[in-house]
């Protein structure tokens, strides 16, 4: 019943503040962006660590990487205002409750012409330990070569 309670709260602060990612754990706010993409969530998981056990998301886009980040930070529950096919099942499979808005075949790259990189990347691995560590050094890579130049 607190995961309901914790879910409809991030849910309403996601829309009502335009946000793209809330997570809120027994009925407190832990965290909140209004960053596109991934780096929202690692930024909560590296800010909050094991603070996000238990807790609920809501987030604007959920494809099998936010899937992935979720099973990893141990959630409860997920609200989606779009979902994919494969985080469904993702997120199903590891008895992580989840409502949606919508739900999509595939989550699609910003510019919407092919699927999303990262979700590319999330599509043909199963752990998502391994895809947590994988995705974080392939940000700080990229990180470190916009810094050198």
């Amino acid at each position: 019943m607190k995961d309901n309670i914790d879910l409809g709260i991030a849910k309403n602060r996601l829309q009502s503040k335009e946000l793209t990612l809330v997570i809120v754990k027994n009925k407190e706010l832990i965290f909140e962006t209004k960053k596109t993409g991934l780096i929202g969530f690692i930024e909560a998981i590296e800010m909050n660590g094991i603070l996000l056990k238990n807790s609920s998301v809501a987030d604007k886009v959920v494809g099998k990487a936010i899937a992935f980040l979720c099973v990893y930070s141990k959630v409860v529950s997920v609200y989606a205002e779009v979902v994919s096919v494969e985080a469904k099942k993702l997120l199903e499979k590891n008895k992580i409750m989840l409502k949606w808005s919508m739900i999509v075949k595939e989550i699609l790259d910003t510019k919407k012409n092919t699927t999303c990189p990262f979700e590319m990347k999330a599509k043909n691995m199963d752990d998502p330990i391994l895809f947590y560590f994988e995705l974080k050094n392939s940000i700080n890579i990229k990180n470190c070569k916009e810094n050198l130049n």
